[in-house]
């Protein structure tokens, strides 16, 4: 059997519900919020919104992801990348990368190959060259850079590099929460909740004693382990929205699961957006659907 095609769209929605997409090299933007409050829209109906041409991109999108603040966007593909910005699709930096990651506060990093890893400042500066000691299959964003290999993930600190903890899991995926106090790592059959001790871990750093190659022990603090595979996944506040391979859209508070859509078909997640009490997801052909997650339920 052939696949033509994708089968998960290259988009991402920002904060305030824009979502900017790619098809083949044609950048696409729509606005959820331009749906009238007149218009009733139930849970998985698609979206009626209206899609404006914003530009083209020089590459062949394979990822696509704003920036924290929602004003700048990054396109990955063909080995390079290329960032954007997120209102006029003006071209502000560009380079070489198998794979892009941002910083809570708008740094980023790439990773040219196994052995080399730039990071660079907001102003697009290049600050320090990471060569890990291991092969370094992929890199996550968040809290905390984090490189991982077939079998283990390293996690690290943005400001030195410094090594905060050594976790030996398979790594598919990692989804920090807004607070940065709690991560989810999608592993091949189950994911895990994990509690990040960002007190202790600078105490240590402050005492000046040194960092084994196993970093801070205390560091992370295992919550809970679901047996299930995550597609995709969102945090809101401590609550982890998350589909599986059976397509449930599902969410975990306190390791408790509860299953909130079943879904008719492949469905891929963009966000959540308060205002709305909504929970976001795209289909393969850019169809947007919402579902009605009240946060008094997770909270």
């Amino acid at each position: 059997m052939v696949k033509i095609g994708r089968e998960v769209p290259v988009s991402s929605m920002d904060d305030s519900g824009k979502i900017i997409w790619a098809k083949h090299n044609e950048i696409q933007t729509v606005n959820i919020k331009s749906v009238g409050t007149n218009i009733e829209v139930t849970d998985g109906e698609r979206l009626p919104l209206t899609v404006k041409e914003l530009g083209t991109c020089d590459l062949y999108p394979q990822s696509l992801e704003h920036n924290p603040n929602g004003r700048f966007v990054v396109v990955c593909g063909d080995g390079e990348y290329i960032i954007y910005t997120a209102l006029a699709w003006r071209n502000r930096s560009f380079g070489s990368a198998l794979e892009f990651i941002w910083s809570p506060d708008g740094e980023y990093a790439v990773r040219e190959s196994t052995s080399k890893i730039k990071i660079f400042s907001k102003n697009f500066q290049e600050k320090r060259i990471v060569r890990p000691t291991f092969s370094a299959e992929h890199i996550f964003g968040g809290t905390l850079l984090a490189m991982c290999s077939s079998d283990f993930i390293c996690f690290y600190d943005w400001a030195e590099c410094r090594m905060i903890r050594r976790i030996d899991v398979t790594v598919k995926n990692l989804y920090w929460a807004d607070s940065g106090d709690l991560v989810a790592i999608a592993g091949d059959t189950s994911f895990y909740i994990l509690k990040y001790n960002r007190d202790v871990v600078q105490s240590y750093l402050d005492s000046g004693r040194q960092v084994d190659e196993q970093g801070v022990e205390d560091a992370f603090e295992l919550l809970h382990e679901t047996n299930e595979r995550v597609r995709t996944g969102i945090w809101v506040g401590d609550c982890f929205i998350y589909n599986n391979t059976s397509w449930r859209l599902n969410y975990c508070v306190g390791g408790e699961v509860t299953t909130m859509f079943h879904l008719d078909r492949p469905m891929y997640l963009l966000g959540y957006l308060a205002s709305q009490s909504r929970v976001y997801l795209i289909d393969k052909e850019f169809n947007v659907m919402g579902y009605t997650l009240l946060l008094s339920l997770i909270e």
